[in-house]
């Protein structure tokens, strides 16, 4: 299943699968990504003309991981190719 745009989902692993991209604030083109930001618009960011910005989430640690305090870290990612969203 393919992921809706813009959604966003906290994974354990260290890289930015193919379709997705960190939230970290990014500055990313209107005229490359118009679905995108016509969910985000300059909510994060960016000029509205050229550019607008990815949400800056950062990364955190979990610690009691299986019991043992251990600290895994986690990352932020959102979909930046996928299903628009439909509204009711």
């Amino acid at each position: 299943m393919d992921p809706f745009l813009g959604e966003i989902r906290v994974v354990a692993f260290n890289f930015v699968p193919a379709g997705w991209a960190a939230c970290n604030g990014a500055s990313l083109p209107i005229n490359q990504n118009q679905a995108l930001f016509a969910l985000l618009g300059t909510q994060y960011g960016g000029d509205g003309t050229t550019t607008f910005n990815l949400p800056n989430l950062p990364d955190a640690k979990t610690h009691a991981v299986a019991g043992k305090d251990t600290a895994a870290p986690v990352h932020n990612i959102i979909a930046v190719n996928g299903m628009f969203p439909s509204r009711p």
